[in-house]
């Protein structure tokens, strides 16, 4: 496989993580409650630049021998840095009609984006034709309300407009083919949906299980690291950062206990590994499969 995909098995699943590209935002956005020398110094000692935080897009490819399931589709072409998982899933083998099943962490663009085709801007269409869209209710009815309330994201005034803007619009574009569920639930055989609210209200993890192998998807329940080894640093895009906070513990607190392998879709790629508890408390963030 290229650049930009690793494949591997959860038991007898096949999964493939696949980048869709990035983007790069102020440290203040993903951090806003740290303080700024602290955060500075630990972006540092990882040769990360404070005004430029490098966010990748990481997308998860699962295939059960009768399934495709794509899980979140990046944000597509709408940006110079995005726009890959077409390609990806082409050099996977993977046609835009084989996929049977796209399941949403959650509706920002950069999750749903690359799930339609943009190229007729006028009319827009599910760029996976066969495929039921799977999302958490409580995420529908939020993006689709009268007013969507981000008063509680501390990002810019753009960013939430353009948020707000493509959301709505891709989510009307899949109206036809979405499918909503509003407890946990098995999507297909080996992948469970478990609501991890916070980041938005209807975020959700993926959990995949197979001949005794585990591999938790976080979704944007972390998106950098330092919010494992600091978790009491707030991510500027979750909505509800106190609810954010306790589900990125519990979630974290399961995957360490029971030595479960981990997914971040903006985790360095390939954006899986484990996470050990630290004594003094967060977790340490251990790269590979």
């Amino acid at each position: 496989m290229p650049a930009g995909s690793h494949r591997f098995q959860v038991g007898t699943l096949w999964c493939t993580v696949l980048s869709d590209g990035y983007v790069s935002n102020p440290a203040s956005w993903y951090f806003p409650n740290a303080a700024p020398i602290e955060l500075a110094a630990a972006l540092e000692k990882r040769g990360a630049d404070y005004e430029h935080v490098i966010s990748p897009y990481t997308c998860l490819l699962i295939e059960t021998g009768r399934e495709v399931v794509l899980a979140d589709a990046g944000l597509g072409t709408g940006s110079s840095t995005s726009g890959a998982i077409l390609a990806r899933l082409e050099v996977a083998g993977i046609r835009p009609a084989d996929i049977n099943t796209v399941v949403f962490t959650h509706a920002h663009p950069d999750h749903i984006g690359g799930a339609v085709d943009g190229r007729d801007p006028v009319t827009l269409r599910p760029m996976f034709p066969n495929a039921r869209y799977v999302m958490a209710e409580a995420e529908w009815d939020f993006w689709n309300s009268v007013r969507v309330d981000l008063r509680g994201m501390r990002v810019g005034e753009e960013a939430k407009s353009a948020i707000r803007f493509v959301s709505r619009q891709c989510l009307q574009a899949l109206r036809h083919q979405v499918e909503l569920i509003d407890r946990e639930t098995e999507i297909v055989p080996g992948l469970r949906a478990i609501p991890a609210p916070g980041h938005t209200p209807g975020h959700l993890a993926l959990l995949l299980s197979s001949d005794g192998r585990q591999l938790l998807n976080l979704g944007d329940a972390a998106v950098h690291p330092l919010h494992l080894e600091h978790p009491e640093w707030h991510n500027g895009f979750d909505l509800q950062p106190d609810r954010a906070l306790e589900t990125r513990r519990s979630l974290l607190e399961r995957a360490a206990a029971d030595q479960i392998h981990v997914m971040a879709f903006h985790f360095p790629f390939p954006s899986v590994g484990r996470v050990a508890a630290y004594p003094k408390g967060g977790w340490e963030w251990i790269p590979g499969w």
